[in-house]
Protein backbone atom coordinates (compact mmCIF):
# COMPACT_ATOMS: atom_id res chain seq x y z
CA UNK A 1 0.00 0.00 0.00
CA UNK A 2 2.87 2.64 0.04
CA UNK A 3 1.53 3.57 -3.66
CA UNK A 4 -1.75 4.82 -2.16
CA UNK A 5 -0.91 8.14 -0.75
CA UNK A 6 1.06 8.93 -3.97
CA UNK A 7 -1.51 7.72 -6.05
CA UNK A 8 -4.18 9.43 -4.03
CA UNK A 9 -2.16 12.94 -4.78
CA UNK A 10 -1.83 12.57 -8.69
CA UNK A 11 -5.45 12.39 -8.75
CA UNK A 12 -7.02 15.07 -5.91
CA UNK A 13 -4.16 17.65 -7.03
CA UNK A 14 -7.07 18.58 -9.99
CA UNK A 15 -9.13 19.35 -7.03
CA UNK A 16 -6.84 21.25 -5.29
CA UNK A 17 -5.14 23.13 -7.43
CA UNK A 18 -6.99 24.83 -10.05
CA UNK A 19 -5.31 25.88 -13.96
CA UNK A 20 -2.88 23.45 -13.57
CA UNK A 21 -0.90 24.46 -16.74
CA UNK A 22 -0.35 20.86 -18.19
CA UNK A 23 -0.60 19.51 -21.74
CA UNK A 24 -4.71 18.04 -22.08
CA UNK A 25 -3.50 14.71 -23.27
CA UNK A 26 -0.71 14.19 -20.47
CA UNK A 27 -3.49 15.70 -18.24
CA UNK A 28 -5.98 12.77 -19.06
CA UNK A 29 -3.44 10.10 -19.63
CA UNK A 30 -1.89 10.69 -15.90
CA UNK A 31 -5.63 10.78 -14.63
CA UNK A 32 -6.73 7.95 -16.30
CA UNK A 33 -3.47 5.79 -15.15
CA UNK A 34 -3.95 6.86 -11.71
CA UNK A 35 -7.98 6.13 -11.87
CA UNK A 36 -6.89 2.51 -12.96
CA UNK A 37 -4.20 2.24 -10.20
CA UNK A 38 -6.43 3.26 -7.47
CA UNK A 39 -8.85 0.73 -8.50
CA UNK A 40 -6.29 -1.85 -8.82
CA UNK A 41 -5.15 -1.09 -5.09
CA UNK A 42 -8.25 -1.98 -4.22
CA UNK A 43 -7.99 -5.62 -4.80
CA UNK A 44 -4.79 -5.41 -2.04
CA UNK A 45 -5.90 -3.94 0.66
CA UNK A 46 -5.60 -5.53 4.01
CA UNK A 47 -6.16 -4.43 7.55
CA UNK A 48 -6.84 -4.98 11.12
CA UNK A 49 -9.54 -3.22 11.55
CA UNK A 50 -9.31 -0.19 13.75
CA UNK A 51 -12.04 0.04 16.70
CA UNK A 52 -10.91 3.62 17.83
CA UNK A 53 -13.90 6.17 17.76
CA UNK A 54 -11.94 8.56 15.56
CA UNK A 55 -13.27 12.20 14.67
CA UNK A 56 -15.35 12.96 11.76
CA UNK A 57 -13.85 13.84 8.19
CA UNK A 58 -15.18 17.40 7.28
CA UNK A 59 -16.20 17.56 3.71
CA UNK A 60 -17.24 21.20 3.69
CA UNK A 61 -13.92 22.48 3.39
CA UNK A 62 -14.11 21.25 0.49
CA UNK A 63 -16.80 22.79 -1.29
CA UNK A 64 -14.71 24.32 -4.04
CA UNK A 65 -13.69 21.28 -5.22
CA UNK A 66 -16.18 21.34 -8.58
CA UNK A 67 -14.62 24.85 -9.48
CA UNK A 68 -11.39 23.65 -9.24
CA UNK A 69 -11.91 20.56 -11.19
CA UNK A 70 -13.95 22.58 -13.87
CA UNK A 71 -10.85 24.61 -14.28
CA UNK A 72 -8.45 22.09 -14.69
CA UNK A 73 -11.15 20.00 -17.24
CA UNK A 74 -13.12 22.12 -18.82
CA UNK A 75 -13.77 19.85 -21.76
CA UNK A 76 -15.77 17.34 -19.20
CA UNK A 77 -19.28 16.94 -19.40
CA UNK A 78 -22.64 15.46 -19.40
CA UNK A 79 -22.49 11.80 -20.78
CA UNK A 80 -25.75 9.02 -21.46
CA UNK A 81 -25.35 5.82 -18.84
CA UNK A 82 -27.79 2.56 -19.08
CA UNK A 83 -28.94 2.12 -15.13
CA UNK A 84 -29.72 -1.45 -16.44
CA UNK A 85 -27.45 -2.38 -19.27
CA UNK A 86 -28.57 -5.84 -19.11
CA UNK A 87 -31.88 -5.20 -19.93
CA UNK A 88 -32.14 -5.14 -23.61
CA UNK A 89 -36.15 -4.61 -23.82
CA UNK A 90 -36.13 -1.54 -21.82
CA UNK A 91 -34.72 1.75 -23.75
CA UNK A 92 -36.02 3.97 -21.19
CA UNK A 93 -33.77 3.32 -18.69
CA UNK A 94 -30.85 5.79 -19.72
CA UNK A 95 -29.79 8.64 -17.46
CA UNK A 96 -27.53 11.31 -17.77
CA UNK A 97 -24.18 11.70 -16.01
CA UNK A 98 -21.76 14.27 -15.67
CA UNK A 99 -17.86 13.83 -15.42
CA UNK A 100 -17.21 16.70 -13.70
CA UNK A 101 -19.27 15.18 -10.59
CA UNK A 102 -17.30 11.33 -11.05
CA UNK A 103 -14.29 13.33 -10.54
CA UNK A 104 -15.75 15.66 -7.75
CA UNK A 105 -16.93 12.42 -6.02
CA UNK A 106 -13.98 10.17 -6.65
CA UNK A 107 -11.86 13.15 -4.73
CA UNK A 108 -13.84 13.64 -2.01
CA UNK A 109 -13.46 9.93 -1.14
CA UNK A 110 -9.93 9.89 -2.16
CA UNK A 111 -9.02 12.65 -0.01
CA UNK A 112 -11.03 11.38 3.02
CA UNK A 113 -9.16 8.25 2.33
CA UNK A 114 -6.11 9.80 3.09
CA UNK A 115 -7.48 12.06 5.92
CA UNK A 116 -8.30 8.72 7.74
CA UNK A 117 -5.13 7.51 7.09
CA UNK A 118 -2.81 9.90 7.81
CA UNK A 119 -4.87 11.21 10.69
CA UNK A 120 -6.46 8.23 12.34
CA UNK A 121 -4.94 4.99 11.43
CA UNK A 122 -3.98 3.03 8.28
CA UNK A 123 -6.26 0.78 9.47
CA UNK A 124 -9.01 3.13 9.60
CA UNK A 125 -7.92 4.27 6.03
CA UNK A 126 -7.99 1.06 4.60
CA UNK A 127 -11.60 -0.08 5.89
CA UNK A 128 -12.79 2.99 4.79
CA UNK A 129 -11.18 2.68 1.40
CA UNK A 130 -12.50 -0.75 1.14
CA UNK A 131 -16.05 0.34 1.92
CA UNK A 132 -16.41 3.30 0.15
CA UNK A 133 -14.76 2.04 -3.26
CA UNK A 134 -17.32 -1.07 -3.28
CA UNK A 135 -20.33 1.45 -2.49
CA UNK A 136 -19.67 4.26 -4.54
CA UNK A 137 -16.00 5.34 -5.79
CA UNK A 138 -15.76 1.93 -8.05
CA UNK A 139 -18.73 3.28 -10.31
CA UNK A 140 -17.63 6.77 -10.65
CA UNK A 141 -14.23 5.68 -11.79
CA UNK A 142 -15.94 3.26 -14.45
CA UNK A 143 -17.93 5.75 -15.74
CA UNK A 144 -15.04 8.35 -15.90
CA UNK A 145 -12.80 6.13 -17.49
CA UNK A 146 -15.90 5.07 -20.18
CA UNK A 147 -16.49 8.51 -20.43
CA UNK A 148 -13.19 9.27 -21.45
CA UNK A 149 -12.17 6.65 -23.49
CA UNK A 150 -15.64 7.52 -25.61
CA UNK A 151 -14.69 11.24 -25.81
CA UNK A 152 -11.25 10.63 -26.42
CA UNK A 153 -11.69 7.55 -28.81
Amino acid sequence: MTELIPTINEIVKYGLQPNLTTDKDERNKSLEKSLVKIYSLYFDIEYTFDETNFPDFDKHKYSDLRQKIESNFPDFGFYKLAIDFNNLDNKEDEVIGDAIDDLTDITIDLLEIKWRIETNSLADGLWYFQLIFYRHTQQHILNLLNYMKQKNG
